[in-house]
C-alpha cells in the first residue's frame, strides 16, 4: 500500500478522510482513510504501485475543502537521540529510487502540538538537517529546477515521517497556514480571515487587479467592522450592512457609509466590485445569498462563509456547493469557485467566487 498524508484543522478528520476518499474515487482510484482524531491528520491508503503520486496528478489540491495540505509518505523511522540528521539520510538511503529531487527539506509538526520543546527542537534542527541532507546529496542547489520539497513530520523526538510534497500541487503556506498578525487597529480578530481567504483564492502576483483601483464594496453583517477595515485598507469605498453599531475608528476614515439594514435583504442600487459577508446563520441561506449577487451582476467577487452544522458537516457542504453551482449555472454566468476550511474558521469554511463571464 501507498500512502499520502493528509493535514487538517484538528476535530474535521473524519471530513478530510471522506473528501480525499471522494476526490479520488471521481479521478479512478480507491481507497481508504484512517484519522487520526483531534490531531488534524489523516493517512490515506491506496493500492500500489505509485497510485499515490497518480492521486496527486489527478486530484488538484486547491479543490478540496477540508485538506490542506498533503505529501507522500515515503516511510516511518526510528530516530535516536545521538544522531537524528544521520537517521534520516540512512533512512533515505534505504528508500533510494523512490525519492525525487528536491532543493529544500521542511520539517513538520502536530498543528496543535504542546510541546514546546518539540517545538524549538524542530526549528533548530532544520539548519543541521538542511547540511547534512545536502552535503548527502539528498537536496540539490536550485529549487526552480526540482520537482518536489522533501518532508520530515515529527510525531514526536524519537519517530519520524519522511515523504516529499510536489510544488505543483501543494498548499501555497506551509502547512497550509499563513502566519499573520492581527494590527491593533482592526476591530475584531474577524479580519485575519478575509485576509487569509485573499491569501489562499487570489493567483498570487495577481492581487492587485483584484483589490487595487479604488474598488467598491459591501460588507453584509458588518459590525464591529473586521472586514470593512481589511476592505478600507485596500484603498476601497466600503458600504457596512449591518444594525448593530460600526467601530468609530473605522467610521472617521471617510471610506464607510453605514447602512442600518438586514444584510440578507439589503442591495446595491448600481453594480459593486466587492460582496462580502461574515453573517451566522443557515449556510443554504448564505448560498443562496452568494447566488443571487453573483448571478444577477451585482458583484463580480464574493468571499463568505457557511457556518457548519456539527453533524453532517462535510454533507452539508455538498449541498451548499450544489446551490451554488446549479443557481449560477442557471444564470448562465461562467464563474470560479473555490472553499477552504482557513486556519482562522472554526466551524464554518470560507469560500470565494468570482464571475468570469
Amino acid at each position: 500500500m501507498e500512502q499520502i498524508l493528509a493535514f487538517c484543522r484538528p476535530g474535521f478528520e473524519a471530513e478530510a478522510g471522506r473528501e480525499l476518499m471522494d476526490s479520488a474515487m471521481e479521478a479512478g482510484l480507491y481507497g481508504f482513510f484512517e484519522p487520526v482524531r483531534g490531531e488534524g491528520v489523516v493517512w490515506f491508503s491506496l493500492p500500489g504501485p505509485e497510485p499515490a503520486e497518480e492521486l496527486l496528478a489527478r486530484v488538484r489540491l486547491e479543490n478540496l475543502v477540508f485538506v490542506r495540505d498533503w505529501l507522500v509518505v515515503l516511510g516511518r523511522l526510528e530516530l535516536p537521540a545521538e544522531d537524528r540528521v544521520g537517521a534520516i539520510i540512512e533512512g533515505l538511503r534505504q528508500l533510494d529510487g523512490g525519492v525525487p529531487e528536491c532543493a529544500r527539506v521542511e520539517v513538520r509538526l502536530l498543528e496543535n502540538n504542546t510541546d514546546k520543546d518539540l517545538g524549538n527542537f524542530a526549528r533548530k534542527w532544520m539548519a543541521p538537517l538542511s547540511r547534512g541532507l545536502r552535503g548527502a546529496g539528498w537536496l540539490q542547489a536550485a529549487e526552480a529546477e526540482t520537482p518536489a520539497r522533501l518532508e520530515i513530520f515529527l510525531t514526536d523526538f524519537g519517530h519520524a515521517v519522511v515523504g516529499f510534497s510536489l510544488r505543483s500541487n501543494c498548499a501555497r503556506f506551509v502547512g497550509g497556514i499563513p502566519r499573520l498578525r492581527l494590527p491593533s487597529s482592526a476591530p475584531s480578530r474577524s479580519a485575519l480571515k478575509l485576509e487569509e481567504a485573499w491569501k489562499v483564492f487570489l493567483p498570487p502576483g495577481q492581487e492587485l487587479d483584484y483589490l487595487g483601483g479604488g474598488k467598491k464594496a459591501a460588507d453584509l453583517g458588518a459590525a464591529p467592522g473586521g472586514w470593512t477595515w481589511q476592505l478600507v485598507r485596500q484603498g476601497m469605498l466600503v458600504t457596512a450592512v449591518d444594525n448593530g453599531p460600526m467601530d468609530s475608528e473605522l467610521m472617521a476614515s471617510g471610506q464607510v457609509e453605514h447602512v442600518r439594514a438586514d444584510g440578507y435583504s439589503w442591495r446595491p442600487k448600481r453594480a459593486i466590485d466587492w460582496m462580502v459577508c461574515d453573517i451566522v446563520d443557515q449556510p443554504r441561506k448564505t448560498a443562496r445569498l452568494a447566488v443571487d449577487w453573483v448571478g444577477s451582476g451585482l458583484c463580480r467577487f464574493t468571499v463568505f462563509n457557511l457556518k457548519l452544522p456539527m453533524k453532517k458537516r462535510y454533507e452539508e457542504w455538498l449541498i451548499c456547493r450544489d446551490i451554488i453551482e446549479e443557481g449560477l449555472g442557471r444564470a448562465g454566468v461562467g464563474f470560479r469557485l473555490h472553499a477552504r476550511h482557513l486556519y482562522h474558521d472554526r466551524e464554518e469554511i470560507t469560500c470565494f467566487i468570482e464571475r468570469t463571464g
